[in-house]
This record gives structure tokens, C-alpha cells and sequence, in this order.
């Protein structure tokens, strides 16, 4: 078994070298929304938990997490995303435990930007109504432990983008695993690949052009074919090791890569402290290259980020209910507050 983890990490190697961050390439990618983190707890990580994340929300960073779901899960989260945009992200997630060793996860991300006018050449002030722009992803995942230290899953990702007149449709794939050793089962190592699929293309009528020739009357209808554009894959390599303060104190320290086809690599650092599984209180930082250079950097977000989850059994079968909320600095822009609530029956 452990041959064959050291296997799997080899090839991790390549597919770095495969994925490697070009900054180059930055904005030629489509369906972004797919590298934005939903869900309240790893965020307030910067993302960086990869190795340590459980449950439904663990599908993000890797699904090899959701086969830790203890019997049935269900998340929910509202992110006000870019404060001062207007922009809301909502999402849903269901887990269930099947069988001993595996789980299967539903989860649904919709990003909303609100109404705005619709506006044409002869009309540029607008005032012939609004549309609403939606993008919308809905993935089903099954993960499975294939022994006391290894576990895997798989994501198949359906993905929507529209506004009134136009749309995109695509799907990707998600794969990760993670490897947990130590006497106390504290140390733990993940890789995951993300966002993986085929090309996606604009269609609908807003792509098409109808005028009219003067000297005869004629109306001509144009269609024009919008170009494909690639999914922002990438690859995460994760750490994470749990100090064992005491029976009822616990601190989880993360340690993420990321590597990007599209963009600059990151690199991400998280702690959270647990106290007896009912407070847990953590942070996270993530760096890439430039990223303080206003001029250079291709992001908004611009490291710091926190959060804390309070929860509470509320039954003797050991249900769960908790709440979560995190917080990510960005410039410009006034940070994004993300707010969860978890039920673990």
C-alpha cells in the first residue's frame, strides 16, 4: 500500500509540471466562478485545508474528504462576494454515508449578479427592462476509504452560465486522494485535480445580428460563432498535521499548493484551533507572486483571511448543528463574508 502511494505522488509530480502556473495565460480561461470556494469553513483558511477538510464541503478542495461524512450532511451558505458589487453566491450541499467505506455528496453553487439594464445601439440609456445574469454549477461526487489510510473520490460537475440571450453549458471533473499516517492518525497528506473537462462555447441569439439592406428592404439575420474557451484547471498538493494539545484541544496546522494552467501559482497557510469539537477559531494567509503590486497582481484577493465555527449536538444520536462565518480581505473591493450552516445527523 504504501508502494503505491508513492506512485500516485510521482505522478503528481508530472501533472504539476503539466499544470504549471503561466500568468501569460491569465483572463483565456472561462466558467471562473469554478475557483471560487463557497463554503464558509475553508475559507476562512484561504483555502489551504485540502489535506484536512471533511465532509460535503470538502468537495471543493478534494472530494477525497467526503468519505468522512459520519452518516448524512447537509451545508448550506450565503457569501456576499466583493462587497460593494452586489454580487451573491449561494450554495446547498447534501452528503450521505452508503455502505462502510463510501459516500456519495450532491452540491449546487449558483453566483448571482443582481438586475441590470438591457441596453442596445439604438437605446444605449437602456429603459426596455433588466436581465439577470446566473452562473450556476451542480456536481455529484461519490468517495470511497480504501483502507485505514487511503481514501479517494470523484466529482462529475455540470456547469451553467447565461444571461437572457446567451448560454454556456459545460461539464468537469474533479479527482482526489488523500493519505493519513501517524500514530495518531495526525499527519496528512492530499492531491486533488480540479476543473477538468471540454471546452466550453457561447450560443443563443444574443450572438446574432439582423439589419436591413436601404436600397432594397431585404433583412438579413447574421449568426455569429463565439470561440471555445478552456476550464481553469488545476492541481492542489496538501499537508496537514494535527497538535494534540489535550483531550479537548486540538490545533490543525495546513500547508496547500496550488497550481494553476491559467494563472499565477499559490501557495496557502491555515491554523485552526478546535476546543472539544464546540469552538473552532482559525486563519489563513495565501501568496502569489505580486500580489501586493497593485499593478502586477492578478487577483483581488490579497492574503488574510478568518473565520469560526459554533456548534452544538442537539440530540443523543450526536446530531449536529453548527454555524460558520469567514471573512477574506481583498483590494479593491470590501472583503468577502461568507456565513454556513452545517447539520451532521
Amino acid at each position: 500500500m504504501k508502494k503505491q502511494v508513492v506512485i500516485v505522488f510521482l505522478a503528481l509530480g508530472a501533472a504539476i509540471n503539466s499544470y504549471a502556473g503561466n500568468p501569460d495565460r491569465s483572463g483565456s480561461a472561462g466558467a471562473g466562478h469554478l475557483l471560487i470556494n463557497p463554503w464558509a469553513r475553508s475559507a476562512g483558511l484561504s483555502n489551504s485545508a485540502m489535506a484536512s477538510i471533511n465532509g460535503v464541503e470538502a468537495t471543493f478542495l478534494n472530494v477525497a474528504g467526503l468519505a468522512f461524512v459520519r452518516k448524512t450532511e447537509l451545508l448550506f451558505s450565503n457569501n456576499q462576494y466583493l462587497v460593494g458589487t452586489g454580487i451573491k453566491i449561494n450554495a446547498f450541499g447534501f452528503g450521505q454515508k452508503i455502505g462502510e467505506t463510501g459516500s456519495v455528496g450532491l452540491t449546487v453553487s449558483n453566483m448571482s449578479f443582481g438586475d441590470i439594464p438591457i441596453t442596445k445601439e439604438t437605446l444605449p440609456e437602456g429603459g426596455i427592462g433588466s436581465f439577470s445574469p446566473s452562473y450556476t454549477n451542480i456536481g455529484l461526487s461519490y468517495a470511497k476509504g480504501f483502507s485505514n489510510s487511503i481514501y479517494g473520490g470523484l466529482t462529475v460537475r455540470l456547469i451553467s452560465e447565461a444571461i437572457y440571450n446567451v448560454r454556456s453549458q459545460g461539464v468537469s471533473f474533479d479527482a482526489g486522494i488523500r493519505y493519513i499516517t501517524g500514530e495518531n492518525d495526525n499527519v496528512r497528506f492530499g492531491i486533488s485535480l480540479r476543473n477538468v473537462g471540454p471546452p466550453m462555447r457561447y450560443r443563443g441569439d444574443g450572438l446574432t445580428v439582423t439589419a436591413t439592406i436601404p436600397t432594397n428592404g431585404t433583412s438579413l439575420t447574421v449568426e455569429q460563432r463565439a470561440d471555445k474557451y478552456e476550464l481553469p484547471s488545476l492541481v492542489n498538493v496538501g499537508f496537514a498535521y494535527d497538535f494534540l494539545l489535550s483531550e479537548k484541544m486540538k490545533l490543525t496546522g495546513n500547508l496547500q499548493y496550488t497550481s494553476n494552467s491559467f494563472t499565477r501559482d499559490q501557495f496557502g497557510l491555515g491554523v485552526d484551533f478546535d476546543f472539544r469539537e464546540r469552538l473552532i477559531v482559525r486563519a489563513g494567509y495565501q501568496w502569489q507572486k505580486d500580489m501586493n503590486d497593485a499593478d502586477a497582481r492578478s487577483s483581488v484577493f490579497v492574503g488574510p483571511a478568518g473565520g469560526l465555527t459554533l456548534q452544538l449536538p442537539t440530540g443523543e444520536n450526536g446530531t449536529i448543528i453548527g454555524l460558520d462565518y469567514s471573512y477574506r480581505v481583498t483590494n479593491p473591493f470590501s472583503g468577502v463574508h461568507s456565513i454556513g450552516v452545517h447539520l451532521a445527523l
